[in-house]
């Protein structure tokens, strides 16, 4: 068997097609909501970092070092399979959307805490100065300069989020690359696991370039 036989193989990918197209949904639907709630749970993870008490900054601190330090592998293996021994049982799809969100709002954090520490304190003294409440000063002056710097890093933290559904395939999560590994079973050939690379690179490509068009948009405007 030929080189193409084994691994380009059309007629195996035209039967592994619809597998693989249904893999693909559950993998955006995964990540989208993994990008998201670890998003909408870095800002207050770095808001306590920054502004809290003593114990808020801490215990935001220890939260942003151990879920940086813990792989996602790790923590899902925990979520999905220690969990029920506590009484708690989730399906894989939440297992795996608890383990992306807690390790993706751990980098959020850090990667908003760069974008806020870059906005000139002077700009934050004379909002105090103007006697503007912290919230209305964060809301209406820091946060939107800062949103504008993190664009890149949080592209790119996105990007791994998605890269990292992948491994939801552990816990039987039928997402694109569970889908391709069974598709490849019942051919017997590779075929569909490189069709499911062909179709991750197709989706994070253009995210890809995005970040590098961007950051060299934002160099231009600094000079």
């Amino acid at each position: 068997m030929s080189l193409l036989d084994t691994f380009l193989n059309w007629g195996v990918f035209r039967d592994a097609l619809p597998l693989l197209l249904t893999g693909l949904w559950v993998t955006l639907g995964l990540g989208a909501a993994a990008v998201a709630l670890g998003l909408a749970g870095g800002l207050p993870l770095v808001l306590l970092r920054l502004y809290g008490g003593r114990v808020a900054r801490l215990v935001a601190i220890a939260y942003i070092d151990v879920f940086r330090a813990i792989p996602v592998l790790v923590l899902l293996i925990v979520i999905y399979y220690a969990l029920p021994f506590l009484g708690l049982r989730l399906s894989p799809f939440t297992s795996a959307t608890a383990a992306l969100s807690l390790v993706s709002a751990a980098y959020s954090a850090e990667i908003l805490r760069a974008g806020i520490e870059a906005v000139p304190s002077g700009q934050v003294e004379a909002a105090r100065a103007l006697g503007m409440p912290p919230p209305l000063w964060m809301r209406r002056i820091v946060l939107p300069q800062a949103v504008r710097l993190v664009v890149p890093p949080l592209t790119s933290n996105a990007i791994n989020v998605f890269k990292d559904t992948a491994l939801a395939s552990v816990v039987a999560m039928p997402d694109l690359l569970k889908q391709a590994t069974q598709a490849q079973a019942l051919a017997a050939n590779p075929t569909p696991l490189i069709g499911a690379a062909v179709i991750y690179i197709a989706l994070l490509l253009p995210c890809v370039r995005f970040v590098g068009l961007y950051e060299g948009r934002l160099r231009r405007r600094a000079r």
